[in-house]
């Protein structure tokens, strides 16, 4: 699977697949400015096909489809020198309700894909969401 020259989600004709997603995801982490994209250097993007119920009942979730990304981790403004170590900072993006929303808004995979990835890493920086939608504005008009 690759975009075409445009940079658009390619035409499918089978839902995309989670290595698919993957490969999205990754065009997406590359499109992020340098200087963002460097602090983020240890956060690790997993695709999955669904939030696991642990986090639909922390979320208070009434089906898996409500949730299309997730950040676990601590964000840089709140994390101290003195904090024990942890496992890695993670992004999650969510196949089964990428897809469906995708399908119902007509939205280019691609770029909703982008939109979601930066705004969990976002809540990696303890951005605001006026800081976020003001950095995927950026990117849009890059």
């Amino acid at each position: 699977m690759s975009t075409d020259q445009t940079g658009a989600t390619p035409r499918f004709t089978t839902p995309p697949t989670l290595a698919d997603m993957d490969e999205i995801a990754r065009a997406a982490f590359d499109s992020i400015p340098p200087f963002l994209r460097d602090r983020c250097a240890d956060v690790v993007v997993r695709i999955e096909e669904f939030p696991d119920e642990e986090v639909q009942q922390a979320m208070g979730l009434e089906n898996p489809f409500e949730l299309l990304g997730l950040y676990h981790g601590v964000s840089l403004d709140q994390k101290s020198i003195h904090d024990l170590p942890r496992g890695p900072d993670m992004v999650f993006l969510y196949r089964s309700p990428l897809l469906d929303y995708w399908i119902e808004t007509g939205e280019d995979l691609t770029l909703l894909v982008r939109h979601v990835l930066i705004h969990e890493i976002g809540h990696h920086f303890g951005f605001s969401d006026a800081d976020m939608e003001g950095l995927d504005a950026m990117m849009d008009e890059e």
